[in-house]
């Protein structure tokens, strides 16, 4: 099969690269806004390069990969739905509800496929986290502590579209949460620090956040997330029921060290960032998504997960701004 892929920066370089890769891939057609971009990967991948991204779909591909800028998100989604052509999307769908429910009615009323990239869904330690709680073995579920800390901040032109460090950063978490513990998030209490480089102030955003969630049957959840954590890569979550606790993302490379005389000591190669951490689930997914197209297995994250993690995240901005719990069912 061919596959088109939008966006040649640096996910959209690895996902053409696993891509590349893939058995089942006969060749690709990469596009970028940036054409000399795309030419360089397409080189050096020994794939094909479309001077624009017309021509991504007016050459013919079988599917569509979505790693452009997330402003170009939606319109790319409608774009190929209308086409017929079904599509593996970067998150978020868009930066909001309106640009998301009206790229989902698209892909619905079309009847295509719309897989979104959620890549810890695929990530050994989280799948077995889902199973532990699945299969009963921590008990009754009672607290869920979630960690997504970046070493750096990004650019500072990237901020403003972002989205915030909820639906930019948070979502995956609030994603994790979802699928992890099969409960839904009924409420949110958010709070956020712009304290540290003033880019964040004049953004708009946080560099660091915080947030309370009520899950569907009682269940208590905190979230947290940075982007100065300069020890490393931090992407953590641990569970506790009544019977067992334990966590995904611990392991040698866990940026944190222990202060006990006992304790393990500090990790000599903490991860740098979310591709070396999560590269086996980035390849996992895009292997997935494959499969869809093959008719092999059902789509294993679509559009309307998507939309569940956004509502989340767009309950905690207003919380964050207005100060007070706020139920997700008030988020249209």
């Amino acid at each position: 099969m061919r596959i088109g892929l939008i966006g040649a920066g640096r996910i959209g370089s690895f996902h053409a690269a696993a891509l590349s890769r893939h058995r089942d891939v006969g060749s690709l057609l990469i596009a970028d806004a940036d054409a000399a971009r795309a030419a360089e990967l397409a080189q050096r991948l020994g794939e094909t390069a479309a001077p624009g991204v017309r021509e991504v779909f007016t050459w013919g591909v079988d599917a569509l990969v979505i790693t452009a800028a997330t402003s170009a998100h939606a319109t790319l989604i409608g774009q190929a739905a209308r086409a017929g052509l079904p599509v593996f999307c970067e998150k978020p769908i868009a930066l909001d509800l309106p640009g998301t429910l009206a790229a989902l009615a698209e892909v619905e009323e079309a009847g295509t496929v719309l897989q979104i990239g959620f890549q810890r869904r695929f990530d050994a330690g989280y799948t077995a986290a889902r199973e532990a709680v699945r299969s009963g073995r921590l008990g009754r579920l009672h607290t869920v502590r979630v960690i997504t800390s970046d070493p750096a901040p990004p650019p500072p032109e990237y901020l403003p579209l972002s989205g915030g460090l909820y639906r930019d950063c948070l979502i995956h978490d609030f994603d994790m949460l979802r699928w992890v513990t099969g409960r839904e998030v009924e409420s949110v209490y958010a709070t956020g620090s712009d304290a540290g480089p003033s880019m964040f102030r004049e953004a708009g955003d946080v560099s660091t956040a915080a947030a309370v969630l009520t899950l569907s049957d009682g269940v208590m959840a905190t979230t947290t997330a940075t982007r100065l954590n300069g020890a490393g890569y931090d992407v953590r979550m641990e569970l506790a029921g009544e019977l067992d606790q334990i966590a995904a993302g611990l392991d040698d490379r866990t940026p944190i060290a222990s202060t006990e005389p006992q304790g393990p000591p500090a990790a000599t190669k903490p991860w740098p960032g979310f591709l070396e951490r999560f590269a086996p689930a980035y390849e996992a997914e895009l292997a997935a998504f494959v499969s869809v197209l093959l008719g092999e297995h059902p789509n294993p994250c679509d559009g309307h997960e998507a939309l569940a993690a956004l509502r989340v995240a767009e309950a905690c901005e207003v919380s964050r701004r207005q100060g007070r719990v706020v139920r997700v069912a008030e988020i249209g």
